[in-house]
């Protein structure tokens, strides 16, 4: 066990920036930084082990939350990894390469950007590091109320997620809009219950000392997502890529909160 929590953060955020590095030096070589995404989401769940297993606190509540972020980071990173792996670099990527400029520079940014991910990952997992140092008998209703939260949404995630990979295999809908199952009712499901995620985090979180810093991560994630590296690039490329049909969309479809479809309006 560690049980200075500075060393182990500091050792966590060392852990997650070599794997990023790891990810940036994948991506030189292979011409394509879209791997950004799976360290990402892999960070997730090898911190969620590490704090599991080096920190002090009461054995079954790190067991649970370490559990809640490795499955979720394996399950996110293993669903990414079929869009990435092998295939060309995802359109926000490439956009990126064509506003940050010549190569060696472009690299270089990459570069920070990458160990950006790496830091917001340490950042993130915040909620995770409370609660495993906190020795008090697990689980406590607040971490209860938290877990189903996160179990609930995890399972929307998954099937927003499913529906949408349904819809890209079927030919037929190849240059369509997704806006079957859960996508009828927001343009983005999936990161709407990503977002019920993180706040699941929060809740757990709450129930141990000082679990108060832990609810700046829902509104981190929902900055993040909604004009970031969520919402913000996926719609602008959506709008490259298939244009007024997207734009028809918009006008009927929630933008995030999952709400019946309106008839005619504007995008929200």
């Amino acid at each position: 066990m560690i049980d200075s929590l500075p060393l182990l953060l500091g050792l966590g955020a060392s852990l997650a920036a070599l794997i990023m590095l790891c990810l940036w030096l994948l991506g030189l070589k292979r011409r394509n930084f879209s791997y950004v995404d799976l360290g990402w989401a892999a960070n997730f769940a090898v911190l969620g082990l590490f704090y599991g297993l080096f920190a002090p606190g009461d054995p079954v509540r790190r067991i649970l939350i370490a559990t809640l972020y490795v499955v979720h980071g394996s399950r996110l990173a293993l669903h990414l990894a079929g869009r990435i792996v092998g295939q060309p670099e995802e359109g926000r990527y490439v956009q990126l390469r064509q506003e940050w400029g010549a190569k060696g520079a472009l690299d270089l940014k990459f570069l920070v950007f990458f160990q950006f991910q790496a830091l917001l990952n340490v950042f993130l997992t915040l909620p995770l590091l409370i609660a495993s140092f906190n020795s008090a008998p697990a689980p406590l209703p607040l971490e209860i109320a938290g877990a189903t939260l996160w179990l609930l949404a995890l399972l929307g995630e998954s099937t927003a997620d499913a529906q949408l990979k349904s819809f890209i295999r079927n030919p037929a809908n190849k240059g369509e809009v997704c806006d079957v199952g859960l996508w009828r009712y927001s343009r983005h499901p999936n990161y709407f219950c990503e977002w019920l995620i993180w706040i699941g985090y929060a809740l757990f979180a709450l129930a141990s000392p000082y679990g108060w810093i832990a609810l700046l991560m829902p509104a981190l994630m929902l900055h993040l997502l909604l004009n970031v590296t969520g919402v913000k690039p996926t719609e602008e490329q959506s709008l490259r890529s298939k244009g007024d049909k997207y734009r028809d969309y918009q006008a009927r479809t929630s933008r995030f909160v999952p709400m019946p479809p309106r008839k005619t309006g504007g995008s929200t």
